[in-house]
């Protein structure tokens, strides 16, 4: 049973002029995200003193909406909230034909925590009629509501654009003086914030059970939890590293295509993000692996049996656990731009590496990340590899660290702490 914190304040989340917009615009949005990531909460908040709301739950069809999806739509008439469609596919059809008899936006909210069969059926089905958001746990900004924290938004902007400007600005920013170890610890999950950490393991045990019992089940025939169960914890071993299925099923007992399996199971329960390689012509000898990271890493931490902040330090993954608390909330910032970012990460067989590299507007802007709190003269190597081989189309370069200065390290990178604000 998890964990409710009914009084707890509301934190503004970065997306939501984007859903007012798309609301207006469209016939249905689609808001997905991973279990307990606040997609109710923010609908509600937005919406919920003015449009009727539906909780579908697993076992009981508590409305009608799976019995006869038809009536239920006649006696609940749009605008409505429908949370967890996942668990009310029946109700997909007459969602359909709704919406094609009514072409007006501003009909349904949808939520949704699996981006499996009857998501893909939805988005099918309403193809033109609908906008799909994603909303990721916590970025920095919306837990320690300010704004100036989504200075990689800004950067992402701007960097192009207005490179001297953009770099100005971002070498003005300050440190938020914030502590990794906690933040990773700690991890992203709303209803986490206001948690004592003595109970936070907790609120983590209750999170991996109720996962394991509605969604796995539901997705996967997985006749050992318990299993399963070892194996979020070998991804969460894994986290920030390249993806080698086979080498996981050697070590937790399974066949690769059943790693593969469970891996989309994860993907598909926004568990589980990938990367792909970095690949364009005519650069050579690439590694094609993804790279993959844990989608939070406070339940890596719990999954690791990391039992306090102070313990992370220590640890021998801190610095891919630093990896990808950064590398996520780079993601989430940039949730509120209007044409999302596509990210890869870029290896050579040689050596060289650059643990992000981001594309838009035909420009590839590579990102390192380091928990060190000092930058070195071979941090931005990479980076100038990188540059090299990609020409004119490499943008200037990141560093992203835990020290607590923006610097100038090169003509084409800067480094920044990881919680800079902008001023």
């Amino acid at each position: 049973m998890l964990f409710t914190i009914s009084s707890m304040k509301y934190k503004h989340r970065i997306i939501e002029s984007k859903i007012r917009r798309y609301f207006e615009s469209f016939s249905c949005v689609l808001l997905t995200g991973a279990r307990q990531s606040g997609k109710s909460t923010l609908l509600q908040h937005l919406f919920g003193s003015h449009i009727k709301s539906f909780t579908f739950d697993p076992v009981q069809d508590l409305y009608g909406a799976r019995a006869d999806p038809e009536l239920f739509l006649r006696n609940n008439p749009a605008p409505l909230i429908l949370d967890e469609i996942q668990y009310a596919p029946e109700l997909i059809p007459a969602l359909k034909r709704y919406v094609d008899a009514n072409r007006v936006p501003g009909l349904f909210l949808i939520t949704g925590s699996q981006q499996w069969e009857v998501m893909r059926n939805l988005s099918e089905s309403l193809a033109g009629r609908v906008a799909i958001i994603d909303l990721p746990a916590f970025s920095l900004s919306e837990q320690e509501e300010d704004d100036g924290l989504n200075w990689f938004s800004y950067w992402m902007e701007n960097a192009d654009s207005f490179p001297a400007a953009a770099s100005a600005r971002i070498l003005r920013g300050t440190s938020f003086g914030l502590s990794p170890t906690r933040l990773i610890w700690q991890g992203c999950y709303p209803e986490v914030q206001n948690l004592s950490s003595d109970v936070i393991p907790g609120w983590m045990r209750g999170y991996i059970s109720t996962y394991l019992q509605r969604d796995v089940r539901s997705l996967l025939a997985v006749k050992d939890e318990t299993q399963f169960g070892a194996f979020l914890g070998l991804c969460a071993a894994l986290t920030a590293q390249e993806c080698n299925y086979s080498q996981m099923g050697r070590d937790i007992g399974l066949s690769t295509p059943a790693v593969q399996n469970w891996i989309s199971a994860l993907r598909g329960t926004f568990q589980w993000l990938e990367m792909p390689a970095f690949s364009r012509n005519p650069i050579k000898k690439l590694s094609q692996k993804p790279k993959g990271y844990l989608s939070d890493t406070g339940l890596a931490c719990y999954l690791l049996r990391l039992a306090s902040p102070e313990a992370v330090l220590g640890h021998p993954l801190f610095g891919a656990l630093f990896e990808t608390f950064v590398a996520l909330d780079l993601m989430k910032q940039v949730q509120r731009l209007e044409t999302l970012p596509a990210f890869h990460h870029f290896r050579l067989h040689s050596g060289a590496e650059v643990d992000l590299v981001a594309e838009i507007n035909g420009k590839f802007l590579p990102i390192e990340i380091k928990a060190a709190s000092k930058v070195k003269s071979g941090d931005v190597d990479g980076i100038t590899r990188f540059q090299n081989l990609v020409g004119k189309q490499a943008g200037a370069g990141l560093i992203v660290y835990g020290g607590k200065e923006a610097l100038r390290v090169s003509d084409s990178c800067l480094a920044v702490p990881f919680d800079l604000k902008l001023i």
